[in-house]
């Protein structure tokens, strides 16, 4: 198993974000990190890529056209119904509403935009070092 900074196992990590510039910065954070990541745009987009190559962990805003964020992770759990994956929300929706619909739709996490890098890291250093 290779590992990011000699302690942590790699994770793939797909990122679904629908800004450009969020979903960039993200995914440069993560690759310093030492982890696999893909980017998807939009919901079917984040449906291919995780059909080609299963992620351990989603970031997932909510907020994404014609698919929001809930339907994409209903669609994924299915997908990947065999396979242990942590689902993050990282959304501009942070009403206590939109926390409790993140937890009846099995999501793990619910952040609200912007996410503390180090909170971040803590979670995927916890989910990597458990699997």
């Amino acid at each position: 198993m290779t590992t990011t900074n000699n302690r942590t196992p790699k994770l793939r990590v797909l990122v679904v974000e629908d800004n450009r510039d969020a979903a960039g910065s993200t995914a440069t954070l993560l690759r310093h990190w030492g982890h696999d990541v893909r980017v998807a745009l939009d919901g079917p987009t984040a449906l291919r890529e995780a059909s080609e190559d299963a992620p351990d962990v989603v970031l997932l805003d909510l907020g994404l056209p014609g698919m929001d964020g809930y339907e994409v992770a209903r669609r994924l759990r299915e997908m990947l119904h065999e396979k242990k994956t942590l689902f993050v929300v990282v959304s501009g929706y942070g009403m206590d509403r939109d926390v409790l619909r993140s937890s009846d739709e099995g999501i793990d996490l619910h952040f609200v935009k912007p996410v503390d890098p180090a909170e971040l890291r803590a979670v995927l250093e916890k989910f990597a070092q458990a699997r």
